[in-house]
C-alpha cells in the first residue's frame, strides 16, 4: 500500500514527536508499504525540496512568508496535493495538530483518497502544559473547536491511548471510527541496559544511588516535585542523589529551586547533551523518576520515555497520572506514587533503593511487557485494518460538506 504521512515536523528535528514518527514509518517500509512523507511549514527548514533521512522521504513546505495561520494551512494544502499528485498514495495519514489534517483535508477529497487522522495529544490541553494557554479561555476553545472539524472530516482517527479515545467518544465520535495505536518503541534500538560509566560518574560526582530524570523540562513534568522531595529522601538514604539531564521552560526555576534546596550539594543539573551521548547519562541512573503532575494533559496522554526507559531494561517509578496507569502496573514492571506529592515521591523512591532483590526481575518484567504490547515491529500491524477498509468503502463527493450542512448533503459515490 502506499500511504502519505502529513506532519507537523521530522527528522533531522529531535523530538518524541519525530521518534514515535520514524518508529512508525520505518516499520511500515519494513512491512513492505511504500512511504512518503510531507513535513508543515513551521520548523523544518525547505533548504532542499525533499531529502531522505534514515530511509524516509521527506518532502518540505516552503515558510509562509505572510498571511498568518490561514496562509500556512494555505501552503501546506497546496505542497500535500503535489506530493500526493506524484506519489499517488491510496490513503493519507494525518498527524496531529489538528492544523495538519485541515491541511490535508481538501487535497485528499480532491483526489478521492481517504483520510486517516491520527491525535497524540489535544494540542489545546498541551498548550496549557507548557503554560502557553488557559485552560477554558478563547484560544482554548477554538483549538478544541478545530480539533473537532478535523475528527468530523476524517473517514478514520487513530489515537495513542485509551484516555484520548473516552475523551473523544465522550465528544460524541462514533466508537468504531476511533482505533488506538499505542505508544510503542523500536525494540531493535535498546539492546543491553548501558552499561554504569564509571568515568562519567565520577566527573559528575555521582555514587551508588542515582535518581535520574532525562527529558524536556516543562512545567508538567513535576521536577519540581521532584527536587521538594530530596531532602526526604536523603534523609532517609543518606547516599541519594538527583541528576537532571535537559533543558526546557522549566529550566530556570528549578534551578533556583535547587540552589535553594537544604541538600543541593544533592542535586546535579547537566543540561543538554548530544542525542548521541544521552546513553552514557542513563547508564549512571539507578531509578528514572517521571513525577508528572495531575491535570487533562497527563491523565489522557500516554507518555514515551517511560517506554524508552523499560525497553532499556532502567527501573522506573512514576506519578500515578492516567497516561502512567496505562503504561505501568505497580510494583510488577515500575512502581506508582501519588501524584503532586513530594512526600509520597520520597517515600517510594527511599523504598525502591532501600531493596534492590527485586530489581532485575522487575527489569526483566519491564522489557518483556514491551516486547509483547509495545513494539512497533508488531504494533504497527493495527493501522493495516483500518487502512483496508478505508480504501475499500464507498466516498460521496459532497461528503465534505457534512461537518457543516448534514442535512444537505448529496451526490454521486466513487468507489476506490
Amino acid at each position: 500500500m502506499r500511504i502519505l504521512h502529513v506532519l507537523d515536523h521530522g527528522l533531522p528535528l529531535q523530538s518524541g514527536y519525530t521518534f514515535r514518527t520514524r518508529a512508525i514509518l520505518t516499520a511500515q517500509i519494513a512491512a513492505g508499504h511504500a512511504i512518503a512523507a510531507v513535513t508543515g511549514p513551521r520548523y523544518n527548514a525547505a533548504d532542499a525540496a525533499c531529502e531522505t533521512i534514515d530511509g524516509i522521504d521527506f518532502h518540505r513546505t516552503m515558510p509562509a512568508t505572510r498571511g498568518g495561520v490561514a496562509a500556512e494551512v494555505a501552503a501546506f494544502a497546496r505542497r500535500i496535493g503535489a506530493v500526493a499528485d506524484a506519489f499517488r498514495p491510496d490513503v493519507i495519514h494525518t498527524h496531529s495538530p489538528a492544523l495538519d489534517a485541515v491541511a490535508a483535508w481538501w487535497p485528499a477529497r480532491r483526489r478521492g483518497v481517504p483520510l486517516l487522522y491520527e491525535i497524540r495529544a489535544f494540542w489545546e490541553d498541551a498548550a496549557v502544559g507548557n503554560g502557553t494557554a488557559r485552560e477554558g479561555a478563547l484560544r482554548y476553545r477554538a483549538t478544541r473547536a478545530l480539533e473537532d472539524v478535523a475528527v468530523a472530516r476524517a473517514d478514520a482517527v487513530a489515537v495513542i491511548c485509551d484516555g484520548l479515545r473516552t475523551d473523544l467518544i465522550a465528544r460524541g465520535v462514533a466508537t468504531d471510527k476511533i482505533m488506538v495505536s499505542p505508544n510503542g518503541v523500536d525494540l531493535t534500538l535498546f539492546g543491553a541496559p548501558p552499561a554504569r560509566d564509571a568515568a562519567l560518574a565520577e566527573a559528575l560526582g555521582l555514587g551508588d544511588e542515582v535518581i535520574g530524570f532525562i527529558g524536556s523540562f516543562y512545567d508538567y513534568e513535576g521536577l519540581d516535585d521532584l527536587i521538594a522531595a530530596m531532602p526526604a529522601l536523603v534523609a532517609a538514604r543518606p547516599r541519594a542523589q538527583l541528576l537532571l539531564v535537559g533543558g526546557g521552560p522549566m529550566a530556570d526555576a528549578l534551578a533556583a529551586q535547587a540552589a535553594a534546596s537544604p541538600v543541593a550539594s544533592r542535586i546535579c543539573f547537566v543540561g543538554r547533551v548530544p542525542h548521541r551521548e544521552v546513553e552514557r547519562y542513563y547508564g549512571v541512573v539507578d531509578v528514572l523518576a517521571y513525577p508528572r503532575k495531575r491535570m487533562r494533559l497527563t491523565d489522557l496522554v500516554t507518555p514515551l520515555k517511560p517506554l524508552e526507559a523499560m525497553a532499556q531494561g532502567r527501573l522506573v517509578a512514576a506519578s500515578d497520572v492516567g497516561g502512567h496507569r496505562e503504561l505501568i502496573r505497580d510494583g510488577e514492571t515500575a512502581t506508582l506514587f501519588r501524584a503532586d506529592d513530594p512526600a509520597a515521591l520520597a517515600a517510594a523512591l527511599a523504598g525502591l533503593l532501600a531493596d534492590r532483590s527485586g530489581w532485575d526481575a522487575r527489569r526483566a518484567r519491564a522489557r518483556a511487557f514491551v516486547a509483547a504490547e509495545r513494539d512497533w515491529a508488531t504494533n504497527v500491524h493495527r493501522y493495516d485494518a483500518v487502512y483496508q477498509r478505508l480504501t475499500d468503502r464507498t466516498y460521496d463527493r459532497a461528503s465534505w460538506l457534512r461537518p457543516f450542512f448534514p442535512a444537505r448533503s448529496s451526490g454521486s459515490s466513487i468507489r476506490r
